[in-house]
C-alpha cells in the first residue's frame, strides 16, 4: 500500500504519482488567458505520464504552455505526452543524472529554453521502519530527494543563462511536515525537499524562483485501493477540515500560480494544499468517537 498522503506511486522504483488523470474542476476555466497563461514558456513536468503529473501536465498545456513530460516508461496511447502536445514524451530515470543532463539538453536543443519544472515525480509503499532494507531506504530517498535536486540542477543552469530566469516548483507532501509512520524514509525525504526547496531559493534567487506544494490527502481513481470502499472514502474525508479530499486540480492549479507572473516575489515559499490539513485525533477522543 503506497502513503496515501500526496497520492504518491507504490514503489521507490515509481516515478509518478497514481490515481485519477482525467477533466477536473479547471476545464472550466480559460487557463491561456491572463496571468495563469504559460503561452510561449516550456514546462517539464517530471512522472507526467499518469495520476496527479498528469493532470499537472494537461492543465499546463491548456494555459498554453509547450509541455515535455518524462517518466521511465512512455505513456499509453491518449495519455499526458498527447494532451500536452508538442512537447510529448522523454524516457529519463530522474534517479539517474546523466539522463536527467540529456533530457534538459534535449529540451534546450529543440526549444532553446526551458521556463518552469515540476518535480511531481516521487512515492514509497509503505514499509515498516524496523524491518525496511537499507537498499529500499536508499531507493525512496533518491526518488523523493535526490532525484528532484538533480533534475532542479539542470533546469537551473538552463535558467540562469535565460533573461526571464525560470521557475522550479517541487511537489512535497505533509508527510514531510508531521510523523509519517509507515513510510519513515519517505516522510524524511519530503522533509528534505522542504529544505531544499528553501536553500535552493536563498542560493538562486534572483533569476530563478523555487517553491514546493505541500500536498495532503489527495482524492484519485485509484482511492480505494489505499482507504477501502466508498464509505471508508468518505470517513478519511471527514478528518479533512474542508470537508472533503484534494484532488488533482487543486495540486494543478497551485503549481500554476507558483510558476505565474502572479507570484514573482514568492521563492523559497511550501504552499500547503491540504485543506486545512487532517483533524487532530485527540479531537475525537474528547467527543469520545
Amino acid at each position: 500500500m503506497n502513503n496515501p498522503s500526496d497520492g504518491a506511486g507504490d514503489s521507490p522504483d515509481d516515478d509518478s504519482a497514481d490515481g485519477a488523470s482525467g477533466g477536473g474542476p479547471l476545464d472550466r476555466w480559460p487557463l491561456d488567458a491572463g496571468p495563469l497563461g504559460h503561452r510561449g514558456r516550456v514546462v517539464l513536468v517530471t512522472g507526467g505520464t499518469r495520476g496527479i503529473g498528469h493532470r499537472i501536465a494537461a492543465c499546463y498545456a491548456r494555459a498554453g504552455a509547450t509541455v515535455v513530460v518524462c517518466g521511465r516508461t512512455a505513456p499509453e496511447a491518449g495519455e499526458a505526452a498527447e494532451e500536452a502536445d508538442p512537447g510529448g514524451f522523454v524516457a529519463c530515470d530522474v534517479r539517474e543524472p546523466a539522463q536527467v543532463e540529456a533530457m534538459v539538453d534535449g529540451i534546450v536543443e529543440r526549444w532553446d529554453r526551458l521556463d518552469v519544472v515540476v518535480n511531481n515525480a516521487g512515492g514509497a509503499p509503505q514499509a515498516d521502519s524496523a524491518t525496511a532494507s537499507a537498499r529500499f531506504n536508499e531507493r525512496v530517498v533518491a526518488l523523493n530527494l535526490l532525484a528532484p535536486f538533480t533534475v532542479a540542477q539542470a533546469a537551473n543552469r538552463v535558467m540562469r543563462a535565460q533573461a526571464e530566469g525560470g521557475a522550479i516548483v517541487n511537489i512535497a507532501s505533509v508527510s514531510g511536515t508531521r510523523p509519517s509512520p509507515g513510510s519513515a524514509a519517505y516522510g524524511a525525504a519530503k522533509a528534505g525537499l522542504l529544505n531544499l526547496t528553501q536553500t535552493l531559493a536563498v542560493e538562486w534567487a534572483p533569476r530563478v524562483r523555487v517553491n514546493a506544494v505541500v500536498a495532503g490527502l489527495i482524492a484519485t481513481e485509484d482511492a480505494h485501493l489505499h482507504y477501502g470502499d466508498e464509505r471508508a472514502v468518505a470517513r478519511v474525508a471527514a478528518t479533512v477540515p474542508a470537508g472533503r479530499m484534494g484532488s488533482p486540480d487543486d495540486v494543478a492549479a497551485a503549481c500554476l500560480f507558483l510558476s505565474s507572473p502572479l507570484a514573482p516575489f514568492v521563492t523559497g515559499a511550501a504552499l500547503a494544499v491540504h485543506g486545512g490539513n487532517e483533524r487532530p485525533a485527540f479531537l475525537g477522543a474528547v467527543a469520545g468517537e
